[in-house]
């Protein structure tokens, strides 16, 4: 929550310092939405291999985005998400844990936007950006954490509600690349299994928020 807390008051910062010199050009965005279950394996013999779920579940998050013109705006994104994968491995023997997972993306948001009338805005988005994930295991209490390259795409649309507030509606898919495995994460405290290959996390959702124009 620490950490959370933090971001927020950076982002937040952050548009205050923008909104200074773009005043009619700066919004913040708060998102809000679902994501569905991913499954993940890598599979080198019988004796060799894991294969589970990335649990769906709620995500949120908040991004300052700057318009650089009628059609296009540039949005620092952080999203949060904290969910269970429940696993399947060979160790001695078949075995099964869940764990539990923290995924935080830190995104660069490149957002296009197609005018059709005042009150409706649609957009479509690409996103590069880094994934911090730290991955517990609860029956020993160790944790171990990776940062990997992410990327995303989402489209959706702003209703405006009045000049100041509008409510979005998007889907969205990220991705974080060779995102989950090894033994360096499922082996926390010696518990775990020595397989040292990675598979790719790929996550769709669906959500929306709030969007808030600042300055005139």
């Amino acid at each position: 929550m620490k950490k959370i807390l933090s971001v927020v008051a950076i982002l937040v910062m952050g548009s205050l310092s923008l909104t200074a010199q773009k005043k009619s050009d700066i919004r913040i965005n708060g998102y809000a939405g679902y994501t569905f279950d991913d499954k993940i394996d890598s599979y080198y013999d019988p004796t060799s291999y894991y294969r589970g779920t990335i649990r769906g579940g709620f995500q949120g998050g908040i991004g300052i985005e700057s318009k650089l013109n009628r059609a296009t705006g540039i949005e620092l994104l952080y999203l949060n998400q904290a969910t269970t994968a429940p696993m399947e491995y060979y160790k001695s023997g078949i075995q099964y844990k869940t764990y539990e997972v923290g995924l935080n993306y830190y995104l660069l948001s490149f957002n296009r936007y197609f005018g059709m009338n005042p009150k409706v805005e649609p957009y479509f988005s690409p996103m590069l950006g880094l994934a911090f994930a730290n991955i517990k295991n609860p029956n020993i209490g160790g944790a171990s954490g990776y940062t990997k390259f992410a990327w995303g795409l989402r489209a959706g649309a702003n209703i405006w509600a009045s000049s100041k507030v509008g409510i979005k509606l998007q889907m969205q898919l990220l991705s974080v690349s060779q995102g989950f495995g090894g033994g360096a994460y499922f082996g926390t405290g010696g518990a775990g299994f020595a397989l040292s290959s990675y598979s790719s996390i790929y996550q769709f959702g669906l959500g929306g928020g709030l969007t808030f124009k600042l300055g005139k």
